[in-house]
């Protein structure tokens, strides 16, 4: 079976998990007035990662979905308006800040354009137009189909943010295969940003952990959120410790993954049925089964009976992620897989 469900699937390596030591575990949650818990992997993870995207400070997270939360009520208090498109992940998926038991933050909607990145026409409107607290951008953006935002995108959004006073959170889940798409270092692509945060667990290959980075004054705010939603942990270092061998050694598979989602693209130039994603940039391609006589969950369970696990994500399309442990034989198995169903429309 090929799973391309998500590169959440990726697993550790032996080497990385014998990376984790004993001497270096600490509490993690026993803080000191730094804010910096005891478990020493845990803190040479979160300096190497403010080291490598050039932010003041970082503090490790046991997923995504906790450390946005965490920076989204860092940011903002109940009420506050927060402007995001209809299909971030953040909003899409995570949801818990905007709903009533959560932040009870008001979302206000800017549109994507054609590229699948920001419309600075309608940043601006909204920016006008309302009292925004905080924008939320996502890169590479996940519904979207792993499209990235260029440097100078980056430097327009953070332009507009500046204008209106209004501080920038990136979900950079998959900040480092936009990096490699874009052929720049992180930091360039951070710097435009108040916070952001990224993941270890998808291409990185890590079994779990995120990092939410800021300036001194955010992260030593958002130390205390993470605590008050139940984020502390003890003797972390053991997620922590395969968390950075992860950024020191695998950032080396994400072009492969990237160029494998390409190469699939590539493959079904053919296809009759089924609308691929155009312009596919990082390693996520999207299709559009809108037009192939299948609903999305049948689409998917037609797939799996010839031996291919995907995911239907947005109404008429699904998604295949492409990760460090899916083989370059694979994805061509993968495209052969789609193309047989094809045939049978």
């Amino acid at each position: 079976m090929i799973d391309l469900r998500s590169d959440t699937l990726s697993m550790p390596t032996k080497e990385m998990l014998e990376s984790i030591t004993i001497d270096k575990l600490g509490d993690a949650g026993r803080l000191d007035s730094y804010g910096r818990g005891e478990d020493r992997a845990v803190n040479e993870l979160e300096d190497y990662s403010s080291n490598l995207l050039k932010k003041d400070r970082a503090l490790f997270f046991s997923s995504g979905t906790l450390a946005n939360n965490a920076a989204l009520l860092t940011h903002c208090n109940a009420g506050d308006k927060v402007l995001i498109d209809e299909i971030i992940h953040i909003y899409k998926s995570e949801k818990f800040t905007f709903t009533s038991k959560g932040g009870n933050l008001t979302p206000l909607f800017y549109k994507l354009d054609e590229n699948g990145t920001p419309s600075i026409e309608s940043l601006r409107e909204q920016l006008e137009n309302n009292n925004v607290k905080l924008l939320i951008i996502e890169n590479s953006h996940n519904f979207a189909g792993g499209t990235c935002i260029t440097l100078e995108k980056l430097k327009d959004i953070s332009d507009v943010a500046k204008a209106y006073n209004v501080k920038i959170h990136m979900d950079g889940a998959r900040l480092f295969n936009a990096a490699e798409s874009l052929n720049v270092k992180p930091w360039e692509i951070v710097k435009y940003v108040d916070s952001v945060m990224f993941c270890l667990s998808k291409g990185l290959g890590a079994p779990m952990g995120s990092l939410l980075l800021g300036d001194f004054k955010f992260i030593q705010k958002a130390t205390e959120v993470k605590k008050m939603l139940g984020g502390n942990m003890r003797q972390a270092g053991v997620i922590a410790s395969p968390g950075l061998y992860a950024l020191k050694n695998n950032l080396k598979f994400l072009r492969e993954d990237n160029e494998n989602a390409k190469l699939f693209s590539k493959l079904l130039d053919n296809i009759k049925n089924v609308r691929v994603q155009k312009n596919v940039e990082t390693n996520i391609v999207m299709l559009d089964v809108k037009d192939s006589g299948l609903s999305a969950e049948e689409y998917c369970s037609r797939l799996r009976e010839k031996g291919l696990l995907i995911r239907p994500v947005l109404e008429n399309k699904v998604r295949l992620v492409f990760y460090k442990d899916i083989s370059r034989e694979e994805t061509e198995k993968a495209a052969k897989i789609i193309l047989e169903l094809d045939d049978e429309l």
